[in-house]
C-alpha cells in the first residue's frame, strides 16, 4: 500500500511538472519588466487646463514606494492585498477567503489575485479567461517574486496599473482627475485613486462621481480596519475631500467633436513623436458648455422637431480665429461625424456679406440704391423668398431684408469674379465664380470656414485662420510646438469697408431677418450677423458676432438641418439658428 502511494506521488509530481512545462514554454521574458516599451500618448486640455481627452496610453512620472504618499501605499495594500508583505506571489489564504465571501454573496464580490499577480497580468498577459492564462499568471507571479523585491513589485503596480480615462499609473491619474502631481494629493484623493483599481470605468470620478465617492468610503473603511485611521478621521476626510471630485469633470461630451479635430491636426504640428505629449488647446469650457446647452435646447424643442430639424452645429471663435467652442452635432455618442468641420452645406443668404463686401470694393456704399425687381442671368431667374419686390432699396436695407434680386444685381455690378475672389480671400476657397447662383450661397462650405470668414468684420479686417492648438509640450515641460503671432496677419478687408459691413450686419439684427438673434439687453452685448436659408428650407444658418462696450468680442456660426438634406417645414429667416446664437450669448459672454 505504501509502495503504491509512493508511486502515485511520483507520478503526480511528474504530471504537475509536465503541466508547468507545458504552460511555461512560451512565457514572456520578465527581465525587462521595469523598462517595457509602450506607445506614446497625448493628453488634450482646454485653455484653462481642464482635461478634455486622452489618446493612446498616458503615464505620469515614475513613482516608488519611497516617493509615493504613504497614505496611498497603505490604502492600496489595505484594499488590494493586505498580506502582500507575507505571501510569495500567490496567496492561498486570500483565495480561500475570497471563495467564502463570494459563495455567501451568491456572486463574485471579491477577487483572490495578489498585487504580484496583477502586475504579471498587466505587464505580460492578456485578459483572456483561460486556464493557460491563469497558470501563466501564477508562474509569472512566482518568477517576479524571485526576481524583484516587494517594494519594486509594488512600485511597478503603482506605475503600470490602469486607472481609467486612458491613464496608467498613479501619477497620471492624479494629474488627470485632480490636476496635480501624485505627491500633492490629499488622503481622500488617495482613497479615490486606490478605489479605482477594482473597476476603473465604474469608479471613474469624472464620469461617475457618486460611485467614486462611495468606493472611496470603502477604501477609507479599509484603512480604519487596518488601524491606519480612526472612524472619526475617516469621516472627516470624506466630508472634507468630496468637493475635490469636481476637479475631475471635463468640458462636456460635446467637446469630443473638438478633441477629435485637434487630434487629427496635432501630427501636422509636431510630426512623429515618441514621448507623451500634453496639448493645450484654445477651447473655453464655459463657452463650450453654453454652446452645447444652446444647441440642445433648440433641437429638443417640440416645435423644432416637428418642423424636421434633427441636427445642428455650432462654432465659436475669438476674433483672431481661435476656436473657443465647437459642437459638431446633437450627440457625439450617437454620431461622431463632425458637422462643424466635415459637413459641407450650402450657406444660402449667410453668404451675402461676401457679395456686399465685393460691392463696397467696386465703389458702392451702404446708401447706394439698387433695384429690387425681377432679374435674369443667362436664363436663371432668382426670386425673393416672399415673392414680393420693393423697387429701389439701399444696400443696407437690402441686406437686412435679405433680398435676393439685389444680391444678384450687386454681383452684376461688382463682377462675379470679384465676389469669388473676396470669398476666397476670407477663407471660402470652394466658391465657384463661374456659377451665377453662387451669389445666393450655393457653393458648399463648412460651418467652421463660414464662421471664420466673418471674423475680419470684427477684428479690424485681418485674416482669421481657425485653429484649436495653442501649444504642445512634452511631459517634462519641454516645448514641442507653440503658436506664435508674428505681427499682424494679412489684411483682407479695408478699414472703411469693415465699418460699413459692421453697420449693415448690425442692421440685420436690429431691424431685419436676424432680430431673434439679439441677446437680452442685460447681457450688455450687441449682436451683428446674417441669417441664411437654402432652397426648400434644407438648411438654416445664423453667422455673426457680438461685441461689448470694452472691446471684448466673439464670432459664432450656427447651422441647423438634417443629415440627409430633407426639407424642413418653413424654418425661414434662420429662425432656430438665430435662437441658438441668442441662447449661446445669454449663457456666456466673451
Amino acid at each position: 500500500m505504501v509502495q503504491w502511494g509512493l508511486v502515485a506521488s511520483i507520478w503526480s509530481v511528474v504530471a504537475l511538472g509536465c503541466v508547468i512545462l507545458f504552460y511555461a514554454y512560451d512565457l514572456p521574458d520578465i527581465g525587462d519588466a521595469t523598462a517595457r516599451v509602450r506607445p506614446a500618448g497625448i493628453t488634450v486640455e482646454a485653455a484653462d487646463g481642464t482635461p478634455l481627452a486622452v489618446a493612446g496610453e498616458v503615464y505620469g512620472d515614475p513613482v516608488s514606494v519611497e516617493t509615493a504618499p504613504p497614505i496611498l501605499v497603505k490604502a492600496v495594500l489595505a484594499t488590494e492585498d493586505r498580506r502582500f508583505r507575507d505571501h510569495w506571489g500567490v496567496d492561498p489564504l486570500g483565495v480561500a477567503r475570497a471563495m467564502v465571501v463570494n459563495v455567501r454573496a451568491g456572486h463574485v464580490v471579491q477577487g483572490g489575485s495578489t498585487i504580484t499577480q496583477q502586475v504579471a497580468k498587466t505587464l505580460f498577459l492578456t485578459n483572456d479567461r483561460t486556464l493557460r492564462r491563469k497558470v501563466q499568471e501564477v508562474l509569472l507571479a512566482l518568477w517576479l517574486e524571485a526576481t524583484f523585491s516587494k517594494d519594486q513589485i509594488l512600485g511597478l503596480y503603482l506605475n503600470r496599473v490602469y486607472l481609467g480615462a486612458g491613464v496608467w499609473g498613479m501619477d497620471a491619474a492624479a494629474r488627470r482627475y485632480f490636476r496635480r502631481p501624485l505627491r500633492e494629493i490629499t488622503p481622500y484623493q488617495a482613497a479615490v485613486l486606490a478605489g479605482l483599481m477594482k473597476a476603473p470605468s465604474r469608479y471613474n470620478p469624472a464620469a461617475n462621481p457618486d460611485q467614486a465617492h462611495a468606493r472611496a468610503l470603502e477604501v477609507l473603511g479599509n484603512l480604519v480596519e487596518t488601524g491606519v485611521l480612526t472612524q472619526a478621521e475617516a469621516a472627516r476626510l470624506a466630508a472634507e475631500g468630496r468637493p475635490s471630485l469636481a476637479l475631475a469633470r471635463g468640458a462636456g461630451s460635446g467637446a469630443r467633436y473638438f478633441t477629435d479635430w485637434v487630434l487629427d491636426n496635432v501630427r501636422g504640428y509636431v510630426g512623429v513623436f515618441d514621448r507623451d505629449l500634453r496639448v493645450r488647446t484654445t477651447l473655453e469650457p464655459a463657452a463650450q458648455a453654453a454652446a452645447e446647452a444652446a444647441l440642445a435646447g433648440v433641437l429638443n424643442d417640440p416645435d423644432t422637431r416637428a418642423r424636421g430639424a434633427t441636427q445642428g452645429a455650432v462654432v465659436v471663435l475669438d476674433p483672431q480665429g481661435a476656436v473657443l467652442a465647437m459642437v459638431g452635432g446633437k450627440s457625439w455618442r450617437d454620431s461622431p461625424f463632425n458637422r462643424a468641420v466635415q459637413a459641407r452645406r450650402q450657406p444660402g443668404s449667410a453668404f451675402k456679406p461676401m457679395v456686399w463686401l465685393a460691392g463696397l470694393e467696386a465703389g458702392l456704399t451702404p446708401d447706394t440704391r439698387i433695384e429690387d425687381a425681377p432679374v435674369s442671368v443667362g436664363g436663371w431667374s432668382p426670386r425673393n423668398a416672399n415673392g414680393r419686390y420693393r423697387g429701389p432699396v439701399t444696400m443696407a436695407d437690402a441686406l437686412a431684408a435679405s433680398i435676393n434680386t439685389v444680391a444678384v444685381r450687386i454681383a452684376m455690378q461688382a463682377g462675379r469674379d470679384r465676389v469669388a475672389r473676396v470669398a476666397r480671400r476670407l477663407g471660402l476657397t470652394a466658391v465657384d465664380g463661374a456659377d451665377a447662383s453662387m451669389v445666393l450661397g450655393t457653393s458648399e462650405v463648412s460651418p467652421l470656414d463660414l464662421t471664420a470668414a466673418y471674423a475680419p468684420f470684427v477684428n479690424g479686417g485681418y485674416a482669421a485662420i481657425p485653429h484649436g492648438v495653442a501649444r504642445v509640450d512634452a511631459r517634462d515641460g519641454t516645448a514641442v510646438y507653440a503658436r506664435r503671432r508674428q505681427g499682424d496677419p494679412p489684411r483682407v478687408v479695408a478699414p472703411d469697408h469693415v465699418e460699413a459691413m459692421r453697420a449693415m450686419l448690425r442692421g440685420v439684427v436690429a431691424y431685419g431677418t436676424g432680430r431673434s438673434a439679439q441677446p437680452a439687453a442685460a447681457r450688455g452685448l450687441t449682436a451683428y450677423g446674417k441669417t441664411g436659408t437654402t432652397q426648400d428650407y434644407r438648411d438654416a444658418w445664423f453667422v455673426g458676432f457680438v461685441r461689448d462696450g470694452v472691446g471684448r468680442a466673439a464670432v459664432a456660426g450656427v447651422w441647423i438641418g438634417d443629415d440627409d438634406g430633407r426639407p424642413m417645414n418653413h424654418l425661414g429667416g434662420g429662425g432656430p439658428a438665430a435662437a441658438v446664437f441668442r441662447s449661446l450669448f445669454e449663457r456666456w459672454r466673451p
